[in-house]
């Protein structure tokens, strides 16, 4: 009870107001300064597609980004060479962290589609940033999602690849995404400065948002997890949040800046980031597309399965997250799946079913997060920050990365869309 009650000491509510005012001084004093130098007609957008690029290449190249001007003159300013802090290079425990992914994966890629997404949606300021300025640099919601994705992979990986070591694809994705954070303020002032309510939402991408992607992608990912029947040990999930909370170090997140967050820190943090909860015109166009996209992704029968997964893992959240479908106007389930709802439900009456729909649920999600890691590689394997996943991950799901592979799941893609095209047309004129 003690460390429940210090917990909540070290989270008082003040403490959340100045993380919401708060961004990142270090790396904006040097983009502003670079900014202020360049000619007009010349702002953050260029910069920020000349650092996508270097990043791209020094993560293929294992190496520090450096790069041409102009994206050189930010990566000069910081130190990519630093270590870990010294609470932060406990290999064993990263390991262990990282395992959590290459280990369950798929059920990952679910998770983020159907969880950790609508999560940032439902925050309103980042729905506007993620609605208005983050496609500005990468043009699409899926190319988003994909950037997102490898970020996952970049800093997981595999067990014991000492990713976040500098050099390494997390260390480097960790702090281009500082720096990517800094642009994001930056167009926010240069094209919304006039009409975003600081006062309202602080800086754009603040610390409080900072520390509420951790949790997404950590204790988030847990409880989706948990309604896919994957329910992690003690051990595990303190190891996986003591690997965010290295990588949040690394990002400039101030919660992770002088030690790791902990098992005591995840209820009274989540209580406080409940209150974020809001619905909003840019985030539900947001979840719109996103559901979009992902049914684009499914075989035939199945275009409903990702909304009916995202009701599914937030049928029973806490801290109020229940409410994100509805928040976010995620269209009703599939008819097959609010059967699978039910027989769910009835578990405590007749337990053998509960587990018959526990284990139909688990094989939808390893199917749908395979279907999405997929259409990822198959979309955004090329350009300049390129979708991949180690040979390892790729032979462990199943997953052929091939120009060959990709040409022939695009040939079967078309197929199934000019089906869906005609399916749709006919439905239409029998109207």
């Amino acid at each position: 009870m003690n460390d429940r009650n210090d917990a909540y000491e070290r989270w008082p509510e003040e403490r959340f107001r100045q993380l919401r005012k708060q961004a990142d001084p270090a790396v904006d004093e040097v983009v502003a300064a670079y900014l202020s130098e360049q000619p007009e007609g010349r702002g953050p957008l260029e910069l920020v597609r000349a650092v996508i690029e270097e990043l791209g290449r020094a993560k293929r190249e294992a190496r520090a980004p450096s790069g041409e001007p102009p994206a050189s003159r930010i990566f000069d300013a910081l130190d990519f060479a630093s270590d870990l802090p010294d609470w932060g290079d406990d290999k064993e425990l990263l390991a262990k962290g990282q395992a959590v992914f290459a280990d369950y994966g798929l059920y990952q890629s679910a998770a983020l589609f159907c969880k950790c997404l609508p999560m940032a949606y439902v925050e309103v300021s980042s729905a506007k940033v993620l609605a208005g300025v983050s496609n500005l640099a990468t043009h699409s919601l899926t190319r988003r999602v994909a950037e997102t994705g490898q970020m996952l992979v970049d800093v997981m990986g595999l067990k014991a690849t000492d990713s976040l070591q500098p050099g390494r694809p997390g260390h480097t994705t960790a702090i281009g995404l500082r720096i990517l954070h800094s642009f994001v303020r930056a167009l926010v002032d240069e094209r919304f400065g006039d009409t975003w309510d600081t006062e309202r939402f602080g800086p754009p991408v603040n610390q409080e948002l900072l520390l509420a992607t951790i949790f997404d992608f950590s204790v988030v990912t847990w409880e989706a997890l948990e309604s896919m029947g994957v329910v992690l040990t003690d051990e595990q999930r303190a190891a996986h949040l003591y690997t965010w909370s290295v990588f949040g170090h690394l990002m400039g997140v101030e919660a992770c800046q002088d030690g790791p967050l902990t098992l005591d820190d995840v209820v009274p943090v989540s209580e406080r980031l409940g209150r974020l909860y809001e619905s909003s015109p840019e985030g539900r166009r947001l979840m719109a597309r996103l559901l979009e996209e992902m049914e684009e992704f499914m075989h035939l029968g199945w275009r409903k399965l990702p909304r009916s997964l995202v009701h599914w893992v937030f049928r029973d959240a806490r801290y109020g997250a229940d409410r994100v479908p509805e928040l976010l106007g995620v269209p009703p389930a599939a008819w097959w799946f609010t059967a699978l709802f039910a027989a769910a439900r009835a578990a405590h009456r007749r337990p053998w079913l509960g587990r018959q729909a526990d284990s139909a649920v688990r094989w939808l999600v390893r199917r749908a997060g395979r279907d999405i890691v997929v259409a990822l590689v198959d979309r955004h394997s090329g350009g300049q920050a390129p979708f991949r996943i180690p040979a390892e991950l790729a032979r462990a799901w199943r997953i052929k990365q091939s120009k060959t592979a990709v040409k022939s799941r695009e040939i079967r893609h078309s197929v199934r869309h000019n089906i869906r095209q005609k399916t749709v047309g006919r439905k239409g004129l029998r109207a």
